[in-house]
């Protein structure tokens, strides 16, 4: 599966327009109005479970009147059958305000429970007592590994911090990467001295989620330097040797209420001197992140509720919700009452997208080899428009059989249909072979391509 997110796969473009695909908004889906929960509950994490077959929500409580990085606050978890209507389970683990019935999985941890940040370990030799993995914690201390056979009992997996170096001060990702063979942390650091500079994002490795190689800053190309408050990093799970970011882009006393609007919200009057919004970070690895796309992915939304410091950030997880359809989840109205977690829908595999206008417009890759029998587009038509395709040598000659004419038009708005030259799709007898795509495309969007069987 290959995104048209970048440019890793072109070699040129004529009259086409490389945009993103907006997220739909899908609604409120979970409030944080339990006493143990509170107006600056935040840093999700939303995961699926295959083999439980259910959808988890982590996130931090934190009751009014209690300082952040203290015991006062907790991690908490909800859980979904379809990733759209929550639930709190009564776990009984922890009593908050000596009341047991709560949905509280790790408490009495601070500051690990400032930032908790779990993940399910894909890892073929993992322990499997240690299926779900995290994170936690802040400098200067450091980062604490944890593991769980199940999501909700916890314990260390060391006795003392596995990552030292960085600020540490917002959610810390981790998770095993299929491409790199390795675990990777992409973890907060600024570019200056203690909190100064830009907020950035540095990345390490690790063999086993202990020991971890020294972070290094990540590059994002040309692209103008911006605070990047979370970076919400993983790999596209139907694409892992794609990493995809979901980042906090947070813009610095940018001011848009007035103190009296933000009274009038009930704001912590801490929280309503910033803005931010969300953007789309990728990476194939290493330490280079691409910022293709630098305007938003999600814009504030209506009412000045969206327009306060440190809401609009997004969830960890891009998940699919049916077949076809993709949700992601960001956190709104933070530090006010109505503080809630917000669902977002993208069809299946749409995130960016190259387009073309009612003028003729051609994409020319580089040079491929693949792997399968077909090749399958994902894609939308006007009425009038459509798509061809044609198969070339390595050295740009048209292969006979496979040119722009004998090519069947693809017409439609479809997830993924095989490309077809005379009726015949099979592609079979050129595996192996430098192949390159030379797609045109009148009135149209590509938001993905992949060999198939």
């Amino acid at each position: 599966m290959e995104l048209m997110i970048d440019s890793h796969l072109i070699q040129r473009t004529k009259r086409l327009f490389h945009r993103l695909v907006l997220p739909r908004d899908e609604g409120e889906v979970f409030r944080f109005d339990q006493p143990w929960e509170g107006l600056l509950s935040g840093y999700s994490t939303v995961l699926y479970d295959n083999k439980g077959e259910v959808y988890r929500l982590y996130y931090r409580g934190l009751p009014d009147g209690k300082l952040e990085g203290s015991n006062g606050e907790t991690t908490c978890m909800a859980v979904s059958d379809d990733g759209i209507k929550w639930r709190r389970p009564h776990l009984h683990r922890y009593k908050i305000d000596g009341q047991a019935h709560n949905n509280v999985i790790l408490a009495d941890a601070a500051p690990d429970t400032h930032n908790f940040t779990p993940f399910i370990d894909t890892n073929p030799e993992l322990d499997r007592g240690t299926y779900y993995k995290a994170l936690g914690g802040l400098a200067p201390a450091g980062l604490m590994a944890y593991g769980s056979p199940d999501g909700i009992k916890w314990r260390l997996l060391h006795s003392t911090p596995v990552i030292t170096d960085g600020m540490l001060d917002s959610q810390n990702v981790s998770f095993w990467s299929e491409s790199e063979q390795c675990y990777v942390c992409y973890l907060r650091s600024w570019t200056g001295s203690g909190f100064s500079g830009w907020r950035s994002v540095s990345r390490c490795t690790s063999k086993d989620f202990i020991n971890w190689s020294k972070p290094r800053e990540m590059s994002y190309g040309p692209s103008t330097r911006e605070h990047l408050y979370t970076n919400q990093t993983q790999p596209y799970f139907r694409a892992p040797h794609i990493y995809l970011g979901l980042a906090a882009r947070f813009m610095e006393n940018r001011q848009v209420l007035s103190k009296e609007q933000a009274e009038s919200l009930m704001v912590d009057p801490e929280y309503f001197q910033d803005c931010s919004d969300v953007v789309l970070l990728s990476s194939r690895g290493g330490n280079r992140y691409q910022r293709t796309f630098m305007e938003a992915l999600l814009r504030p939304g209506l009412g000045l509720q969206n327009w306060v410091s440190r809401t609009n950030f997004p969830a960890l997880g891009v998940l699919q919700t049916s077949p076809t359809e993709l949700s992601f989840y960001v956190n709104q109205h933070y530090a006010q009452p109505s503080a809630h977690l917000r669902r977002y829908s993208l069809p299946l595999d749409r995130f960016a997208r190259f387009s073309a206008t009612a003028r003729t417009g051609e994409l020319l890759t580089k040079p491929l080899i693949f792997e399968g029998g077909r090749l399958l587009f994902n894609f939308s038509t006007s009425a009038a428009g459509g798509i061809r395709v044609e198969l070339q040598s390595g050295d740009g000659e048209t292969i006979p059989q496979f040119g722009l004419e004998d090519c069947d038009e693809l017409i439609g708005n479809e997830i993924e249909r095989a490309v077809s030259w005379g009726g015949q799709q099979s592609i079979k007898a050129l595996q192996g072979k430098a192949l390159r795509l030379r797609v045109v495309i009148w009135d149209a969007d590509l938001f993905a391509l992949r060999f198939g069987p």
